[in-house]
């Protein structure tokens, strides 16, 4: 029996998302289900004075509007995955678009139009939404769940005056949005002092933490179901004021209530990635050796929360430099709370490779040579040796497949036709975090197979891999394994996000499993029913379904006959703890750029990754082409613009937010893997994947257009007016 695990299976939950059978939470029928539609604040700075709701509760089909005079006093959760501050209980308003009211009513039609008709009267101030307009100067705010915003290590100063050769930048990120496909959505059902969510979360734990603090309830009261996710990237992960609200609106007029945000409402009410600024100082020997790293940067942060989330890991960690000095400034801004957006340390990440790239061109050297010469074979903070780190087998593999040594070393040396081609490369890297899992697996008396634990799919094949594990473990087919997640009564496990999935469950799937195969072939060999009958469990080997004596394949028979002649199911349970990490890649880049309009064409794209074991070699390729896509979408176009009047994000709609689409991406992106298992994780080899192939692309792009063009651009996006 081959093994499923590291092969390309097509995803098991394909069909059902195809053919609509596959439910996601605004999907789910709830009887007497009445729909929400939030009155958003048109101020970035001030207070409530007056709020008339009588054009609205006019309309028909109107149930309630609710205002903070309705709302009853909410516990601000003290968890980390929790934004500090929950609308409408009270007058003050930090940002454009923070909920006013809540219009309930029979139709999400009926209630987006009396939604309009609220009005409300302000007392409002004069507000700061970017970062050269803050009130304040810059500081070093608190730590953040123990992660230092001021880290050094040797004496970064001294080593910079002293180096031989010295780079100074500054780059920067605009502000940016999540746009997953299925916006953030609540349902909310109480039945007396027990509520259940359909929630569209990276979380069903998280989300129940956060109500059942906000509410004062305990844990196991609050039900919540996400069997389906249509994309997270980190707008899904935390837990939103959205969501408490949609349950304390159930709460007071006692009957479930559904809201879907719509897609404007997202641009203020689920995060976003921070405007960003780096002012980034290197050394290095004549050689191109790093001797000095200094790095301050300022991130966008509000009224209310002081967290950093665009952390500069990689300019710490990555390449060997004995001095460093990083810190994580921030500025506060009357703008909603920004959050974790997919790959948060690619905003850091793109100034680090882009200076990596221009220091490459200030001494001389190939872009690649100087990332091989500076390579870290130990960690920068232990000196534990990398053992298990394949970064210079992605440097090979990439560049060989890509021609990288038929690059020529003169920037705009290569015209086709009306188009400057250029090659750039970066490399890629990003933490994975491992969370506590336990996972249940069962074999019925069917001789099917069930995995259930609380963790999420949100898109990324979660579902797909869990049914190999189990269907290896056990020696199954894989049409007769399932698994069951997305549910917060079931087995705990951690959030789907920091690319911790596959990382935090795989070896409680797999222990869970090979424990229950273990129970089963015991029950075999001392049943006298049964053809392996006195055979030892050393003995006995399974495949196809089938536990069969290995030196006597006669002796045979099916999980559904041993399981079903003991008249009751096999279950056990398992927890297998795994630790953080680093994932790492190689991405180059050819781009083309138009001699007369500027325009930017991507054309070719070569990636290699060192993930640890490859678990699926289709959805491992899938988070490729989507990191790379996503990148390309950084580098060229995506930019959230505020009306720095009013603080009113002017452009938020998929219209004037522009993303890649497929005239966007190369004809073809070349995945590659390292595929060598990672004996320090217990996940079965693996090590956590998913936001690493974002983070060189950016840099990757801009490096190639300075090689097609001679023009460095160090603000994102690269947009048009920058190139001509």
């Amino acid at each position: 029996m081959t093994e499923l695990v590291g092969r390309a299976v097509a995803r098991v939950d394909g069909r059902a998302k195809v053919t609509g059978t596959a439910l996601y939470a605004a999907d789910q029928p709830v009887p007497g289900v009445l729909q929400a539609f939030f009155v958003m604040s048109t101020v970035a700075r001030g207070e409530v004075v007056r709020i008339d709701t009588s054009a609205a509760l006019a309309v028909p089909g109107v149930v309630a509007v609710l205002t903070h005079h309705d709302i009853p006093k909410l516990v601000v959760p003290n968890f980390p995955y929790f934004r500090r501050f929950i609308p409408m209980q009270g007058t003050a308003i930090h940002h454009v678009g923070q909920p006013v009211a809540i219009v309930v009513a029979s139709t999400v039609e009926q209630a987006h139009e009396a939604a309009e008709l609220v009005r409300v009267e302000y007392r409002a101030l004069k507000p700061s939404v970017v970062l050269e307009d803050g009130r304040e100067p810059q500081y070093l705010p608190p730590n953040f769940r123990d992660l230092p915003n001021d880290i050094r290590r040797g004496d970064a100063e001294t080593a910079l005056a002293q180096a031989p050769v010295r780079l100074e930048a500054r780059y920067s990120s605009p502000t940016r949005h999540h746009n997953p496909i299925e916006p953030p959505t609540t349902t909310a059902q109480w039945d007396g002092d027990r509520v259940t969510l359909h929630e569209s979360t990276q979380g069903v734990l998280v989300t129940r933490t956060i109500v059942s603090a906000a509410f004062g309830l305990p844990p196991d009261a609050v039900h919540v179901i996400a069997p389906y996710l249509g994309g997270g990237f980190g707008a899904k992960g935390p837990g939103w004021p959205h969501t408490i609200l949609t349950v304390a609106a159930a709460r007071v007029l006692g009957k479930p209530v559904r809201l879907v945000l719509s897609r404007a409402h997202m641009y203020t009410l689920t995060g976003h990635r921070a405007e960003y600024r780096q002012h980034l100082r290197l050394g290095a020997t004549r050689d191109g050796k790093l001797t000095s790293i200094v790095e301050t940067s300022a991130a966008q942060l509000t009224q209310t929360e002081e967290s950093i989330f665009n952390r500069s890991d990689s300019t710490v960690e990555l390449y060997t430099c004995p001095n460093v000095h990083v810190r994580h400034e921030g500025v506060r801004l009357d703008v909603a709370s920004s959050s974790y957006m997919r790959s948060p340390e690619t905003t850091s990440h793109f100034g680090l490779e882009t200076a990596m790239d221009e220091l490459a061109w200030q001494l001389g050297l190939d872009p690649l040579e100087l990332r091989r010469r500076n390579h870290a074979e130990f960690d920068q903070e232990t000196g534990e040796r990398l053992a298990n780190k394949h970064l210079l087998d992605c440097y090979a593999m990439a560049a060989d497949r890509f021609g990288w040594a038929r690059r020529k070393p003169k920037a705009g040396a290569t015209k086709d036709g009306d188009e400057y081609v250029g090659w750039g490369m970066a490399t890629e890297t990003h933490t994975f975090n491992a969370m506590p899992s336990t996972a249940s697996v069962t074999v019925g008396t069917d001789g099917k197979a069930l995995v259930q634990l609380a963790t999420q799919d949100i898109g990324t094949g979660t579902y797909t891999v869990l049914c190999q594990i189990l269907a290896d473990a056990l020696g199954m087919p894989l049409a007769d394994v399932r698994a069951q997640i997305g549910d917060s009564a079931l087995p705990p496990a951690g959030l789907s996000a920091a690319s911790a999935t596959i990382a935090s469950i795989s070896g409680s799937v797999d222990q869970a499993a090979r424990t229950v195969r273990a129970a089963v072939i015991d029950l075999a060999v001392a049943d006298p029913r049964s053809p392996l009958f006195g055979a030892t469990a050393a003995e006995v080997v399974t495949r196809d379904g089938f536990l069969v004596h290995a030196r006597d394949g006669r002796r045979r028979e099916s999980y559904r006959a041993v399981v079903g002649r003991s008249g009751a199911s096999v279950l056990r349970t398992a927890t297998v703890l795994n630790k953080a990490g680093h994932s790492y890649g190689a991405v180059f880049v050819e781009a083309r750029v138009h001699a007369r309009l500027g325009s930017v064409r991507v054309t070719r794209v070569v990636t290699a990754h060192d993930i640890g074991r490859v678990m699926n070699r289709r959805t491992a390729r899938g988070q490729v082409l989507g990191g790379v896509t996503w990148g390309i979408g950084h580098a060229l176009m995506e930019h959230t613009v505020f009306d720095r009047t009013t603080g009113r994000v002017v452009n938020p709609n998929m219209s004037t937010y522009l993303v890649p689409v497929n005239a966007d991406a190369p004809p073809e992106v070349e995945t590659l893997f390292v595929d060598k298992p990672d004996p320090a994780s217990t996940a079965m080899g693996a090590r956590g994947f998913g936001e690493t192939p974002i983070t060189g692309v950016p840099a990757a792009i801009g490096n190639a257009i300075f090689h097609a063009t001679g023009r460095r651009v160090r603000d994102l996006p690269i947009t048009q007016d920058k190139l001509l």
